[in-house]
Order: structure tokens, then C-alpha cells, then sequence
């Protein structure tokens, strides 16, 4: 770049996007990189502030800064991702479906840390809605030492920063345990509220099956579903450490591996996670035993870990672990869910 005085410029080519703000109307490029300066510009640059300007020196080891943007993008993008024009050396990447944000933190750390560059994310695990803002990329200077955004292509290697996984449509079974329930004693309200959280992401419950709390019972109802095509077990009730909630019991009986009893999230404290593998089938299926605040609360553990179920993404132990920073619900008048700080740990 060289910088002269903007009453010189006419004929020399701008190296950078120049914007124009005009305070509650109007805030965009007025002018930009590439722009070759008339007489007529002149004046209007001047009435923008701009009494000097960069303009362009080709340099072979230096990258104009929306040149090196579009590395930044490539490797942060992955499938189900659209781009926005570049400009001011920044893109922003969307998303084309709906899906499950999986962000690599290790590897945005290492990128974020070269300098002169930056990558900003949603958070890690996030459900994500067709059109929703999933990144932006810039480089803070006007222009970029080429041998930096190599380091940065590098170190990922290949390796993309961000993915979308889609959602599978899953056949999801409800096991309702609880005598009280059985025995038409108090009217089944967890069924409902399970169908309508799978209805948020067109998922189809195909059968509910009402048990005492006998774990044989609670069992047998699993494998029932199971047979009838259920890859998604869904088990409600029974989760305390009452003698009469036995459910972690049916399930660990089943033969699926526990993964947690257990997790740090408020509402959600007494969740179960598990995976079941039918090897003559040649598939594993995620069992859930949900607590009892999943009926009532408005958001709650099972809401942080039903899309990665969907996305057939396992989760594991140590992942839930990391759910206590950001695991508090304040149970909001108005619930904004996902665009809370709740969840947000792993």
C-alpha cells in the first residue's frame, strides 16, 4: 500500500472498501476496494473524513485483506454452508439446513492466536435453524503477510473449524413408568410434552407404552419398541432415588452402557444416558432416561442433548461433565432458548 493525499488520488486504484455512515440511515461501502478514482469522488471522500487514502502497491508476498478473508472462510466452512459477499475483509458464513453446530475450540484457539486474523462463532453443540449466522471471518490489517495465512492453513491441515450436522429423522418410543400413571390413577402428562419437543424438529414418535415400576416391565416395554422399529428410547418417570423409581435399574438391565447417571444441569439433575448396541442388527441406540422436571420446566437437560441424538452425535461422559459452567437455568418468564447463556459449557 501508499498512502497519498485524496486530492491526488484520480486514477489510482483503492485497496480497501471505504465506507460511508450516516447515523440511523445508512452504513455500507461507498466506495470500493478496486475502485479506480475519479475527479467527481474526490469531494465525496473529503466530506467522509477521508483526507489521505491507501492505495494499491502489488506486492507478491502480502495479501489484500478480502483476498486472505476467503482463506479464513475455506477453512472454517464445511457442508451446509453458504457464504456472504466479501468485503472490508470480512464473510460471514450461514447455514442452508437445519442442523447441530459443532465447533473445534482447539482449533479455533490456535487460529484466533496467529494475530492480524479472527474467526467468531455461536457456540459449540447449538441447534441451528436454516438461514441462522453461524461465523464471521476478518483481517485486522488492510493487508496480510501471505506467510501467516499459510501457518494458518497449515496447522488445520485440511481440518474444518466448523461443521452442520443435519438432523436423521429418528423413530422415537416413550416408555412412561409409574403405577400411578398405569393404573389411570392421575392422567399421563410427560407423553405429551416428549411429542411436543420431537415435533420442534419434525421428529416422529411412533408408539408409547405405559408401564408400573417393575424394571421387567420397564424392560420389556423397551425391547417392545425396539422391535417395532424405535432407534430413539425414550424412557419418563421413575428417575429419583425413591425405592419405587426403577428405571435407571430396566435400563442398565437392557444391557446398554450407562454412559452417566446423572449430569451438572438445573433443571435436569437425575438424567440418564445410555447407548445400546444390537450387534445382529449392526446399530446403537441412545436410551434416555429423563427426569421428572422435563414434564414440567421449560428447558431442561434433555433440551441441551436431544439434538445431538438427532444428529447422531455420541456424546460422552466427559462432555456432560463440562455442562455444570453455564448449566443453570434461570427459568425465564420469557424463555429465549438457544440465544441464553444456558448449555453453553460444552
Amino acid at each position: 500500500m501508499k498512502l497519498i493525499d485524496t486530492i491526488n488520488a484520480k486514477g489510482h486504484v483503492l485497496c480497501q472498501d471505504i465506507t460511508q455512515i450516516i447515523p440511523n440511515k445508512y452504513k455500507g461501502a461507498k466506495f470500493r476496494k478496486g475502485h479506480i478514482v475519479e475527479e467527481e469522488d474526490i469531494p465525496i471522500l473529503l466530506s467522509m473524513g477521508k483526507e489521505h487514502l491507501y492505495i494499491w502497491e502489488k506486492d507478491d508476498s502480502k495479501y489484500h485483506e478480502n483476498e486472505a478473508a476467503e482463506f479464513l472462510y475455506e477453512i472454517c466452512a464445511s457442508e451446509n454452508m453458504t457464504k456472504s459477499e466479501v468485503k472490508e475483509g470480512k464473510i460471514e458464513g450461514n447455514a442452508t439446513i437445519d442442523g447441530l453446530l459443532k465447533v473445534d475450540v482447539e482449533l479455533l484457539e490456535k487460529i484466533n492466536s496467529l494475530g492480524e486474523m479472527m474467526i467468531a462463532t455461536r457456540y459449540n453443540n447449538l441447534p441451528i435453524k436454516k438461514g441462522e449466522k453461524l461465523f464471521g471471518t476478518r483481517i485486522i490489517p488492510l493487508v496480510i503477510e501471505k506467510e501467516k495465512i499459510n501457518k494458518a492453513l497449515q496447522i488445520c491441515n485440511g481440518k474444518k473449524i466448523l461443521k452442520l450436522l443435519p438432523y436423521k429423522q429418528k423413530k422415537i418410543g416413550i416408555v412412561t413408568t409409574g403405577s400411578e400413571v398405569y393404573k389411570g390413577l392421575i392422567e399421563d402428562e410427560f407423553g405429551p410434552v416428549l411429542k411436543k419437543k420431537a415435533e420442534e424438529y419434525n421428529q416422529e414418535v411412533i408408539k408409547q407404552i405405559k408401564v408400573d415400576d417393575d424394571p421387567i416391565n420397564t424392560k420389556n416395554a423397551i425391547f417392545n419398541l425396539i422391535d417395532e422399529g424405535a432407534n430413539v428410547i425414550l424412557c419418563s418417570g421413575g428417575m429419583s432415588v425413591d425405592p419405587d423409581d426403577r428405571t435407571p435399574l430396566a435400563i442398565k438391565n437392557t444391557g446398554a452402557k450407562i454412559v452417566s447417571y446423572g449430569a451438572p444441569v438445573l433443571p435436569g439433575a437425575m438424567f440418564l444416558l445410555s447407548y445400546l448396541t444390537i450387534k445382529e442388527k449392526e446399530k446403537t441406540i441412545p436410551i434416555l432416561g429423563l427426569p421428572g422436571c422435563v414434564m414440567y420446566a421449560k428447558r431442561t437437560i434433555f433440551d441441551l442433548v436431544f439434538p445431538r441424538i438427532l444428529a447422531d452425535d455420541i456424546i460422552s461422559e466427559k462432555e456432560l461433565s463440562k455442562l455444570g459452567r453455564g448449566g443453570l437455568c434461570l427459568n425465564c418468564n420469557e424463555c429465549h432458548y438457544p440465544n441464553c447463556e444456558f448449555g453453553k459449557g460444552w
